[in-house]
């Protein structure tokens, strides 16, 4: 179906429609990046500082057993996952990405891994494959909505799931996110949390404290070493939820960004076909014009051929309109609304002056087309 004017500029209302929306989805995501940044920023200290803490619980145990080989999913081991993703789509290959790392990672065909996802949309890509789905969180739209998220997520996978585990049991815990890098770009991540293995235990027990004064634990170690432990998983899953969120917004930064030029080209590509379908139809009127005024000089320079409608008869009243036609012909000045308009003004002109008497009611017929092709012009423009 051929574009008509009307289409076309109904095509490109449309496109700046949507180029006001995607530029100002842009807008709030390179807003929404800061914040989310920000925050990871400032956790990083308190991250450093429980670990510190940690690290003094575990020099002051009595006993230090070996460092043992980490353990490996398959043997007695249950293991649990979390993976954040979106709720939102406009986001390219964000969900994608951190669902490809996570089946990567996980081990494959076990049935003791269960995973929960962060996000509906990260929820549908889990569902497409063969690990065991147990549950979605909802994506929190701020900074102070991530401390209710990782709240529900610490009741749920790990408090919920200790009381239904054997004694003795080991549990690992691991998160899957994606992490900004530098600028919009982002890739996806893995992190094990603990309970851990004794590696992960002595690495901690080395670290130098900072001053030369050394902590000392008062109270029951046990005791403090759960509150540290706790105080450890809430600041990573905060992180890694703070995280996600930041990457989710530059990857629709980036997605709002492509979009944006592909409207400008389109919108250029549109705004070139109506300028030439425009120029088309301008084209055709003005040259059904002149075919009907060459026409009629045709048949005015034909001696055999009588005037239309016989000889002019003098009447009372106002002049005629061939009359007016001839007078307005004869005034020196043309008007000048258009460069069409006016060519075909000069035109009637020039042959009026060499049959003035024969073409008096034609040039009123060729001044109305040109008024036409005025009003044309002005419709269309």
């Amino acid at each position: 179906m051929a574009d008509s004017p009307e289409r076309l500029r109904h095509k490109i209302a449309s496109a700046g429609d949507l180029q006001s929306v995607v530029r100002a989805m842009k807008a709030q995501a390179a807003a929404a990046i800061g914040q989310y940044e920000r925050s990871v920023a400032a956790l990083g200290g308190y991250a450093d500082s429980i670990e510190l803490r940690l690290g003094a619980c575990f020099r002051e145990d009595d006993a230090r057993s070996p460092a043992s080989a980490p353990h490996r999913a398959g043997h007695g081991v249950a293991v649990r996952a979390i993976v954040f993703g979106s709720d939102q789509g406009l986001v390219g290959r964000f969900n994608d990405l951190v669902v490809d790392r996570a089946c990567a990672s996980l081990p494959p065909l076990l049935a003791a891994v269960e995973v929960w996802a962060v996000g509906e949309r990260v929820r549908a890509s889990l569902a497409d494959t063969r690990l065991a789905l147990l549950g979605a969180f909802p994506v929190p739209g701020s900074v102070e909505a991530i401390a209710g998220l990782v709240g529900e997520i610490l009741v749920t996978v790990v408090e919920a799931s200790r009381s239904v585990e054997p004694a003795g049991a080991v549990t690992e815990l691991h998160l899957f996110y994606n992490r900004t890098t530098s600028g919009a770009a982002f890739g996806p991540v893995g992190q094990r949390l603990p309970p851990l293995d004794d590696v992960w235990r002595r690495a901690l027990a080395d670290r130098p404290w900072p001053t030369a004064l050394l902590p000392e634990v008062l109270g029951s170690r046990a005791t403090t070493r759960r509150a540290l432990m706790r105080e450890y998983l809430f600041v990573s899953l905060f992180r890694a939820c703070a995280e996600s969120l930041a990457s989710e917004n530059a990857s629709r930064l980036a997605a709002m960004d492509r979009a944006d030029r592909n409207i400008d080209k389109m919108l250029v590509t549109l705004q070139d076909r109506f300028q030439r379908l425009h120029q088309g139809r301008i084209d055709e009127e003005l040259s059904d014009v002149l075919s009907g005024f060459e026409a009629l000089t045709a048949s005015a320079a034909d001696p055999a051929r009588p005037p239309r409608g016989g000889p002019a008869r003098p009447r009372d009243g106002p002049p005629a309109a061939g009359c007016r036609a001839q007078a307005y012909l004869s005034s020196p000045v043309l008007p000048r609304n258009t460069r069409y308009e006016n060519a075909v003004y000069q035109t009637i002109a020039g042959t009026e002056m060499h049959t003035p008497t024969r073409m008096s009611f034609n040039a009123a017929g060729l001044l109305a087309a040109c008024q036409t092709v005025s009003w044309s012009i002005t419709t269309y423009g």
